[in-house]
C-alpha cells in the first residue's frame, strides 16, 4: 500500500551524542522524502557535532569523533536540510518524543526559525506500541518479515520505518491512509513544544506540564509570577520550548495593547 499524501512527508532518523534534547547534538541524519506522486528522494549526512561523542553513544551507532572530524557541522548543513523538509510533514520512529525536538533545537541553534505549527507529525513507534508493543527490529520482522541489517544506522532505520508504516496501513483496517489522521493517532498528548514542558489542556490552552506550576495555564503563571519567564529563558530548557513560551508572552502583551 502506498501512502495517501496531499503534501510531501519526510521520514527521518537521527544518531546523536546522547539523549538530552537541550544539550546533545546530531552526528548523523538521514531523510527519506516521499512525494504525493510516489517519487522519493533520500539524503544521509554525517555531522561534526562540535563536541566529543561519548563512548557509550559510539558503542550504539558506531560513529566516533575520528569518523566525523572532517564532516560538516549541522550549521553548515542546516539550510540544505531545512530546504528539504520545510514543505513536508514529518515521520519517524519515536520522533515526537526525541528526533523532532532535537532537530528543532539544532535548526534554531543554526539561526533557522523552524516552526512545527503547520506540520503533521506521524510517530510510527506509537502506532506499533498501540497495536503490538515491540522494538524497531521486531516491528520490521513482524510487519515486513525482514531482518533489520545495520540497526542504529540512520539510513537503515529510516528506510525500515517507511516500510513499516506502509505495512501497518495494509494490516490495520482502522488506520486511515491520511497523514492528519495518523498524526492525531500517534499523539500521546498534545504538547505545544514537543519536548513536553508546555502542553495543551482540553480547551486548547497552553499549560505547564512540569514543576510547581504543573497544570496551570502559562498566561496565568506569567501574570502571577513574572520572574518565571526570565528563569525559564535562562535555564537549560530546549530552545523550541523557549520559543513557544515567548510566543505566549508576546500574544498576551499584544492582547493587552489592543
Amino acid at each position: 500500500m502506498e501512502l495517501n499524501l496531499t503534501k510531501p512527508i519526510c521520514f527521518f532518523d537521527l544518531e546523536t551524542t546522547g539523549v538530552e534534547v537541550a544539550k546533545d547534538r546530531i552526528v548523523e541524519i538521514s531523510i527519506l522524502k516521499v512525494f504525493p506522486n510516489g517519487n522519493r528522494e533520500s539524503r544521509t549526512w554525517l555531522v561534526n557535532p562540535e563536541m566529543p561523542i561519548p563512548p557509550e553513544s559510539s558503542a550504539i551507532h558506531g560513529i566516533t569523533d575520528e569518523k566525523v572530524a572532517a564532516e560538516p557541522t549541522f550549521k553548515e548543513l542546516s539550510k540544505t536540510i531545512y530546504t528539504m523538509i520545510k514543505d513536508s510533514d514529518l515521520a519517524g520512529y519515536n520522533s515526537d518524543r526525541f528526533d523532532i525536538p532535537l532537530l528543532a533545537e539544532e535548526l534554531l541553534r543554526a539561526g533557522i526559525d523552524f516552526d512545527l505549527g503547520n506540520k503533521v507529525t506521524v510517530d510510527v513507534q506509537t502506532i506499533f506500541h498501540k497495536m503490538e508493543k515491540r522494538t524497531l527490529e521486531a516491528a520490521y520482522k513482524f510487519y515486513c518479515d525482514k531482518t533489520l541489517v545495520d540497526a542504529h544506522s540512520a539510513e537503515a532505520d529510516t528506510l525500515a520505518t517507511y516500510e513499516i508504516l506502509k505495512a501497518q496501513l495494509e494490516r490495520y483496517e482502522e488506520l486511515e491512509n491520511d497523514m492528519k489522521f495518523l498524526g492525531e493517532f500517534t499523539q500521546r498528548k498534545r504538547n505545544a513544544d514537543f519536548a513536553g514542558f508546555i502542553a495543551y489542556d482540553e480547551e486548547g490552552i497552553e499549560v505547564f506540564s512540569f514543576g510547581k506550576h504543573k497544570g496551570k495555564p502559562v498566561e496565568q503563571v506569567l501574570d502571577e509570577e513574572p520572574g518565571y519567564f526570565g528563569w525559564m529563558l535562562n535555564a537549560d530548557f530546549p530552545l523550541y520550548t523557549k520559543k513557544v513560551l515567548t510566543a505566549v508572552k508576546l500574544r498576551k502583551l499584544n492582547t493587552k495593547l489592543n
